[in-house]
């Protein structure tokens, strides 16, 4: 006797739209990785271009040269890096508003430019995170390279910046 062969599609069906989503996940996470990877070398850079002024498009080419980022996480590191650095007096502003306490020029390099990168990508309207995520990252990126206290402090300007935003944008302010 043969094995009787089967002649639903059915499972068939659902392991490729299972083998689909896996795909997917897959792809997202392979995006997101790099997406990291470009906040991480966005923030290297802008540590550079505050603390000695080196010319940006430099700087950005020396993260670029040293690091495998595709093409997509190139054009993002440049967006953000030239963005931040063409909006730094507004992002200055910002942050002197949400953190008037701490003099922007009296911050620590790291923190300075970790809410200067997330404060223009969540403001940014080209931005296609979701600020709770750029606030999650910039969380991360504290815990990486600043002080003890640098990811409460980085959340909590943050998520001021943020309740406002959100208030503006419904209507209640």
């Amino acid at each position: 006797m043969s094995d009787p062969q089967p002649t639903d599609t059915g499972d068939q069906q659902s392991k490729s739209t299972a083998s689909q989503r896996k795909a997917q996940a897959d792809t997202h996470q392979h995006f997101i990785k790099h997406r990291r990877s470009a906040r991480k070398l966005a923030l290297q850079a802008m540590f550079e271009i505050d603390s000695v002024n080196h010319p940006v498009g430099q700087v950005l080419q020396e993260r670029m040269a040293g690091d495998k980022l595709e093409p997509e996480g190139q054009e993002f590191l440049r967006w953000l890096v030239q963005g931040v650095v063409k909006h730094m007096s507004m992002l200055d502003a910002m942050i002197t508003k949400y953190a008037p306490e701490w003099p922007v020029d009296q911050l620590a390099l790291i923190d300075r430019n970790i809410l200067r990168l997330s404060l223009f990508e969540i403001s940014s309207n080209k931005s296609d995170t979701p600020s709770k995520v750029v606030i999650n990252e910039a969380v991360e990126l504290a815990k990486a390279f600043g002080s003890d206290n640098s990811p409460r402090f980085i959340n909590g300007v943050l998520g001021t910046a943020l309740s406002e935003f959100t208030a503006k944008l419904s209507g209640n302010e």
